[in-house]
């Protein structure tokens, strides 16, 4: 065996220079698929099925989003139907298949899907959001016909989630070819247990399988390959195998002068793991990596690599908005990098495991990650009105009754893919799963009718707990149980994450903290994260000082991110939510969308963008946001003219116009974000007098001015260092702008542009009280993936060309085709003079 610390310069020239020819093991299987809707719920009989009449369609593909919404259908999954859709494939078998073990790995299919090829059985998997894969080598054809892969997908329970889902193969899916002597799917695993900035230890477990009819003397390089492309260390063993068997292999190797993964510098690394079998590479497995250390503590919070962290969180739903679950990755970056542009650095994944994309992205941008399984565990929610299931009705059946079965295979299967990423810092098992065990809030005193568990008592969401440990622990023992206990079903969840990593700490988001405490749920996982809870954090850090507390969701406003700044431990807030999402809407139609604190459906800034720039980022900063006052949950002051709040909960951030065109005399409240301490607002040039920090519990400085038609103006700062922020009064729209986020798209079927619509007047203003009907006319090599608005309130049809803009603006997004050329759209607005732009597709 190689020595692993101080290897020689002549070996790393040797493995730089002598493993030329490598294995590719995996192929974009997206392509060149067949689909169809059936009303038939049962598995069809006689597979594979004949599919000439079927549609094209390219993976990973979203049905429901093509769909039109329909107000008879559930809010709660965003109006937008289910149904039962199958999936055929016809593929030749890889060359040489006797000698190879093929793999299909399916990155997510929402949801009970069952798989086969050429007609024989392979599995299935519930869950629609856990990876799974199999081996097709014994069933793949060895005449040379076609294989069929066959994939049944019955989401005909449309209403089985508290949020919009998706429905079909609407993650990536790969084909994966490798020798018989191989190191399988997920067979790495990467940490750094020990790491300066001078040195690092990469630890590497390596599983290999051994499918040959014989025993294998092989060798296993690895090298660790750094952002350059330079080789920066190896390690080479010799091994052997039995027949069918498999093997764990551990290597540790140093990296000198190591760069560091962390917020604001996300340096990734590879380690390149191959086999050598008579000197030839036979296998090459791929892990991306970064070297960071992670570090809790309950009193002092969270640090990474060594240097205190707070997590400027969001939680995020998985859709993209128009393009529903199958969201392209160029999507989601437009989309991080307007959360990250507004100081956000930490992501909850709610409330299931995303895709291995979206997890590579917040590797390459630096976000922190808390990956989250289940939002059910043995009862199941009410998917319309949330708590403890109160509808017996089929339509919201859900994972609920796949969960004793199937937990421990989905979660194994999502931490083996995710935990070499090293954005993921915290495992959470669960969200908020005390609602589903009702006897859990008659403990805390704040619900008494035992025939209404959802009655409480109005004072329960801003309230301290009601009793000492003691008492609620006595209240517990004595409360009557049903079949299932959540301590032990927690128990089992965090054995099975712990049986897979322990460098990472898991975590539950709590909404009945006090009596989780005393139940044994709180003391099943590392650390708690409180929901909603804040009044319960001074009483938990006193009874339990040893227990790592924190937020893992909050409404997101200054007086939630006080609680991570006052309270020392407390390290993270992750809001609720970053970006709108689709559905968790129940008879409010045609609202089918909302809660975005930052960015809403179309990914747009709203003015929460600017209130969280203004405290997660320390620079200057200074923006405008109006309402009229009677909408504001404020009164004017008769005698001083200020602005006073109807009650406390006047005091939070909202969604404030950004605009100043009102009516005449009309009292408007004026609302500025800065984290300056003095602000002066000017109207047409005159000056309406200053507001200071110390006036804004909520960091908002406020005015309310009868409106005339002009120019308000907030500015702020030094002499020398002045800001400020700037509306105008807008006309008449004259025409409209039509722009691209790139000019330039790859040609390979992913990549996508997001074309913006926007009015203006005549003097070229930016308006956003007047709306128009747009339509969008492509040609060339791109394809329109659909339009929005951004309006919560928008159904019409986002797989369509044409739509009424919201704000004065729209969305397209245009996604490439696989062959170069150019891309023509065309916008146009009755009355107004076309717009014209090209796209090079390369």
């Amino acid at each position: 065996m190689l020595k692993k610390i101080g290897l020689g310069l002549a070996f790393l020239l040797f493995v730089k220079t002598s493993l030329a020819s490598v294995t590719n093991r995996e192929v974009d299987f997206n392509f060149d698929w067949k689909f169809t809707l059936v009303k038939d719920t049962s598995l069809p009989s006689s597979i594979p099925l004949q599919d000439a009449k079927w549609r094209d369609v390219r993976l990973p593909h979203d049905w429901s989003v093509e769909l039109d919404f329909n107000e008879s259908l559930e809010g709660a999954t965003g109006y937008l139907p289910g149904g039962v859709g199958i999936y055929q494939k016809h593929f030749s078998s890889p060359a040489k298949n006797q000698d190879k073990t093929t793999y299909v790995l399916f990155d997510g299919v929402y949801n009970n899907a069952t798989f086969w090829l050429n007609g024989k059985l392979l599995g299935e998997n519930p869950y629609g959001y856990s990876p799974v894969y199999f081996d097709l080598s014994k069933h793949l054809k060895k005449d040379g016909s076609q294989n069929v892969l066959t994939v049944h997908v019955d989401h005909s329970r449309h209403g089985d989630s508290r949020w919009y889902t998706g429905s079909g193969i609407y993650r990536n899916v790969k084909l994966v070819t490798v020798d018989k002597l191989h190191i399988p799917i997920w067979g790495t695993f990467v940490t750094t247990p020990d790491v300066t900035t001078q040195q690092a230890t990469v630890d590497i477990q390596i599983e290999v399988n051994n499918h040959h009819g014989h025993s294998r003397k092989f060798e296993v390089l690895t090298q660790i390959i750094d952002n350059q492309g330079q080789v920066v260390a190896a390690d080479k063993d010799k091994l052997k195998l039995k027949s069918g068997a498999n093997k764990s292999h551990s290597q540790v190797i140093k990296v000198a002068q190591p760069k560091l993964w962390g917020i604001t510098q996300p340096n990734m690394y590879k380690a390149v793991t191959r086999i050598l079998f008579e000197g030839k590479t036979i296998d090459e497995y791929v892990t991306p990596f970064g070297i960071r250390s992670i570090k809790f503590d309950a009193k002092k919070g969270f640090f990474l690599n060594g240097k205190p962290t707070l997590m400027k969180g969001v939680s995020l739903h998985h859709d993209g908005g128009l393009v529903g679950a199958a969201v392209p990755k160029g999507v989601w970056k437009r989309r991080l990098e307007g959360l990250q542009a507004a100081g956000v650095n930490a992501i909850r994944t709610a409330h299931n495991p995303f895709s291995q994309e979206f997890l590579d992205l917040c590797d390459e941008m630096g976000f922190l990650v808390q990956n989250e399984f289940f939002d059910e565990f043995d009862y199941a929610k009410d998917k319309r009105l949330n708590y403890h299931d109160r509808h017996t009705d089929n339509l919201t059946r859900g994972y609920v009754e796949k969960f004793q079965q199937w937990a421990k295979s989905d979660l194994e299967r999502t931490m083996l893919r995710d935990r070499n990423h090293p954005s993921v810092v915290q495992w959470s098992i669960g969200n908020e799963i005390e609602w589903t065990y009702v006897h859990y809030r008659y403990v805390t005193g704040f619900w008494t009718d035992p025939n209404d568990a959802t009655k409480m008592d109005g004072s329960f969401w801003g309230a301290p707990p009601k009793f000492t440990p003691e008492e609620l622990k006595a209240r517990y023992e004595a409360s009557p149980k049903g079949d299932h206990i959540l301590a032990d079903t927690a128990k089992k969840l965090n054995q099975w994450t712990k049986a897979l990593d322990t460098t990472r700490p898991t975590t539950a988001n709590l909404i009945l903290p006090q009596v989780s405490h005393v139940s044994g749920y709180a003391d099943a996982v590392d650390q708690v994260g409180y929901s909603y809870r804040n009044s319960v954090i001074p009483w938990g850090q006193t009874h339990f000082p040893d227990k790592s507390i924190t937020i893992n969701e909050n409404p997101g406003t200054w007086d939630d991110w006080k609680q991570v700044l006052n309270h020392p431990g407390v390290f993270s807030q992750f809001m609720w939510t970053g970006i709108d999402y689709i559905g968790e809407y129940h008879d409010k139609w045609p609202e089918k969308s909302g809660w975005g604190d930052i960015l809403d459906l179309a990914g747009f800034k709203v003015q929460g963008w600017n209130y969280f720039k203004s405290i997660f980022i320390n620079k200057p900063h200074i923006s405008l946001g109006t309402l009229p006052l009677k909408d504001s949950g404020f009164k004017v002051d008769e005698l001083s003219g200020l602005a006073v709040a109807n009650n406390n909960g006047s005091y939070r951030w909202r969604h404030s116009n950004m605009h100043w065109n009102y009516k005449k005399g009309d009292p408007v409240l004026v609302e500025v974000a800065s984290n300056h301490s003095i602000v002066e607002l000017f109207l047409n040039g005159e000056s309406l007098g200053y507001r200071s920090m110390s006036e804004s519990p909520d960091r908002l400085f406020r005015w309310v001015v009868p409106y005339q038609a002009g120019t308000i103006t907030a500015r702020a700062g030094f002499e020398g260092q002045e800001i400020e922020a700037v509306f105008e009064t807008t006309g008449k729209a004259t025409g409209f702008t039509l722009t691209t986020d790139k000019t330039k798209l790859k040609a390979d079927g992913y990549d996508v542009a997001h074309l913006v619509v926007q009015l203006h007047d005549k003097q070229g203003r930016v308006i956003k009280t007047q709306n128009a009907h747009v339509s969008f006319a492509l040609e060339g090599q791109g394809k329109l993936l659909g339009v929005d608005n951004g309006a919560s309130n928008n159904v019409q049809n986002f797989q369509s060309n044409h739509l009424d803009t919201a704000k004065g603006r729209a969305l397209a997004i245009v996604q490439s085709k696989r062959n170069a050329g150019t891309v023509k759209i065309v916008a146009k607005i009755k009355g107004l003079a076309p717009q014209t732009l090209w796209l090079n597709s390369l």
